[in-house]
């Protein structure tokens, strides 16, 4: 009441204002999100993204793609304006000396990936080979979940480095499993290409929530992961779960729609399909984007809101995005899939090169300050160590005491926790 009262006196204020011609400020509003679970450190902190890591990944892709593996720096100048970035391309490439190897011909600067990167891609490519059955099978779990067994190839492109799937899945995949996939257009149009499912697979007709149940020896259902003190969302997910599961694999026909046997299947199958993603998360607004292919809802925000015991939902960086909280111990990964392991060791060579980049820039602007006969300044200590030591300690040494080895679990958790967004 107080806010309406206030507001009504703002704009009788602004009217009376422009009545006599009087210059207005613009009236500031604040954004509020409309729905969001309320926050939790260590998910939102899962959900952090690493544009640094988002540019290295892209620009590996475009050296890749090169003839002979290898760009010049004026190239990849060109491509900054995609990647979102301003600056010098070799600015940004010397920053990462682990990762890329720029080098001087002809008068021109030209960059290749390094022998620790190149490694790095072959093993990625390796457990991609390795991984194609699982790649297949967990294609047609994502079909066998579709209303009509089928799914359009654009929309699928949104989902492919969520699930796993290279770019290259479709050539890579459907032939090899000609007895599983095909490929259908029903009315022509180059967008309407479609992956339709020849033959059900009783065996991965299982979900994570059966499968769990069947190592328990106990009847599906779907876990909690709330604190206790959440009183009032325990007691409705209690409720939630007393009903029997429904499989989202099962033929949904026969549910009305609205009704809680309903609810109980979509809930099911959002699960489902967090579970089979690599990082346990997928963008609302690109999963609204198949209600009509997996009989979703039509106010899914409003589903996983309500189910904040199972769905983690963030409005961080202003995309909206559910998260799996099973699938997560604190802000880290239960289960990583070979893929998500590979590309852990990408960050973690990545940033061994930005922090040698950044010693011998300490080391240089310490010796022209030597050459110059000024003091070394003595840096600032930690706070908690001022007690027993007045003297300032420099901030990249006192960091390098502190990590004890180059890859400090809480620098590697700070730098590449959940770096992916659903454009990686």
């Amino acid at each position: 009441m107080a806010i309406a009262q206030e507001l009504f006196g703002t704009l009788t204020a602004i009217i009376r204002l422009r009545a006599r011609y009087v210059p207005v400020p613009p009236l500031l509003i604040r954004r509020f999100s409309l729905w969001s679970t309320k926050k939790d450190p260590d998910l939102e902190s899962a959900l952090s993204r690493n544009k640094r890591w988002i540019v290295n990944s892209r620009l590996k892709n475009i050296i890749l793609r090169c003839p002979n593996q290898v760009a010049s720096v004026t190239f990849l100048q060109k491509k900054f304006k995609t990647l979102d970035l301003q600056g010098k391309a070799l600015n940004w490439l010397k920053k990462y000396p682990c990762c890329f190897h720029v080098y001087l011909e002809d008068d021109e600067y030209y960059c290749r990936l390094t022998k620790p990167m190149m490694t790095l891609v072959e093993e990625e490519e390796l457990v991609k080979d390795t991984q194609e059955p699982v790649l297949a099978d967990r294609l047609a779990k994502l079909l066998m979940m579709s209303v009509n067994q089928r799914l359009n190839v654009v929309k699928l492109n949104e989902f492919k480095r969520s699930f796993g799937f290279t770019d290259d899945y479709v050539i890579r995949i459907l032939p090899k499993y000609s007895d599983v996939f095909r490929l259908v257009n029903y009315s022509g149009r180059k967008s309407s290409m479609e992956i339709e499912l020849l033959s059900w697979k009783p065996e991965l007709a299982v979900s994570a929530v059966e499968a769990a149940a069947k190592k328990c020896v106990s009847e599906p259902s779907f876990s909690c992961s709330l604190p206790s003190s959440w009183t009032k969302p325990w007691e409705r997910f209690i409720e939630f779960n007393a009903s029997p599961y429904i499989s989202p694999y099962q033929n949904f026909g026969d549910l009305v729609e609205g009704s809680k046997e309903s609810e109980k299947r979509s809930v099911g199958l959002v699960h489902e399909l967090l579970s089979l993603t690599l990082w346990k998360k997928l963008s609302i607004v690109k999963l609204s984007h198949f209600k009509r292919e997996f009989g979703l809802p039509e106010k899914l925000n409003a589903l996983v809101i309500k189910h904040p015991g199972i769905f983690y939902v963030s409005n961080k960086y202003q995309v909206h995005t559910v998260l799996l909280r099973e699938g997560y111990n604190g802000s880290e990964l239960i289960h990583k899939d070979p893929l998500v392991v590979v590309k852990d060791k990408f960050g973690e060579l990545m940033q061994q090169g930005l922090y040698e980049y950044n010693h011998r820039r300490y080391l240089a602007n310490l010796e022209k300050k030597r050459e110059k006969g000024i003091e070394s300044v003595k840096p600032v200590v930690r706070k908690k160590d001022r007690i027993h030591n007045g003297d300032d300690v420099d901030e990249l040494e006192n960091h390098r005491e502190r990590l004890g080895g180059l890859f400090d679990p809480e620098e590697r958790k700070r730098f590449y926790q959940i770096l992916f967004s659903d454009t990686h």
